[in-house]
């Protein structure tokens, strides 16, 4: 699994480290970090976090 995120389209609003702080870290207001290629096992709270972006910056591919 590879998980990408949109920075253009990102606006930081935080939900992706609500959803899956173990892949997601918003740390700062404008500035997001995550982990590219996750353990597959993390796939369930990855798909929470792509579901829960206000703005559909993120992306997983198989």
């Amino acid at each position: 699994m590879r998980v990408t995120v949109d920075e253009g389209t990102c606006d930081h609003h935080g939900q992706c480290m609500i959803a899956c702080p173990e892949v997601f870290n918003l740390v700062s207001p404008d500035r997001l970090e995550y982990v590219a290629e996750p353990d597959e096992s993390l796939r369930d709270c990855v798909e929470e976090a792509e579901a829960a972006c206000p703005t559909l910056s993120i992306l997983i591919e198989d």
